[in-house]
């Protein structure tokens, strides 16, 4: 097998993660537009809707702490049975935003930058976790982690981290890392991407062995992609070169 190869069937097994089909039938919504400005996190938050999580941190290089929120709709009709025979009588389908609202000077109030309600899913299906991990600022990023594990209906276990950065207008896609593991058959693969660098290394091996074969490749030439252009982030895959 050449190297080459090697490289194309990796990356489509490591790639080609089964997202859950949906188990129950999710409402469509109406999302809202948030404030332009406000003088404090709950200010900024719909009616309908809840402030999940708040973080604060330095976004755009001005030193003064910056909001980071997650919202979530509280609508009880987005609370529906689940139709997949998971053993669970309900599942939350009540969507997200990611938002962010930039400091004044003084901190006194603030300016939303982002409401994003495509890169963090909708819950649909009872036999899945909750796909929503961690949310950070860290070293003035913002940081998004989603997952999937399945308690019946599939054997992949997924964890995705995204990491965005403020620059030119919008926040771009600067970093991706992706671990998955065959719950069957103890495999693992990792992945991880360095937009700045134009550069992802990909790894593989078994949760029995410690040692791990890693592989690098190069990402096309392109530019940085704004969050908008992600999509749902548990079905975006990296597009990759191989090496060269």
């Amino acid at each position: 097998m050449t190297h080459d190869t090697r490289i194309l069937i990796l990356l489509c097994s490591l790639l080609a993660i089964p997202y859950a089909a949906s188990a129950s039938t999710v409402p469509a919504v109406a999302y809202p537009s948030l404030p332009n400005e406000a003088n404090s996190a709950s200010a900024l938050v719909p009616e309908g809707w809840m402030l999940e999580r708040e973080l604060r941190g330095d976004l755009n290089k001005d030193t003064v702490p910056d909001l980071l929120l997650v919202l979530r709709m509280t609508d009880p009709a987005n609370v529906v049975v689940d139709e997949g025979g998971s053993g669970a009588p309900q599942v939350d389908t009540n969507p997200r935003m990611l938002a962010v609202a930039f400091a004044t000077a003084d901190g006194r109030s603030f300016s939303t930058v982002l409401a994003n309600h495509t890169l963090i899913p909708r819950h649909s299906d009872a036999r899945m976790d909750d796909p929503l991990g961690d949310v950070e600022v860290i070293n003035g990023t913002v940081r998004v982690g989603l997952g999937i594990w399945m308690s019946s209906g599939g054997w992949t276990t997924a964890n995705r981290k995204f990491t965005f950065r403020h620059q030119e207008g919008c926040f771009k896609l600067i970093g991706y890392d992706e671990t998955e593991v065959q719950r069957n058959a103890g495999t693992m693969s990792t992945i991880s991407v360095n937009y700045l660098t134009s550069k992802a290394k990909i790894s593989e091996g078994n949760l029995s062995d410690d040692a791990m074969e890693e592989t690098w490749t190069r990402l096309p030439d392109a530019d940085l992609s704004c969050i908008e252009a992600i999509g749902d982030g548990l079905e975006f895959s990296p597009q990759l070169n191989r090496d060269r």
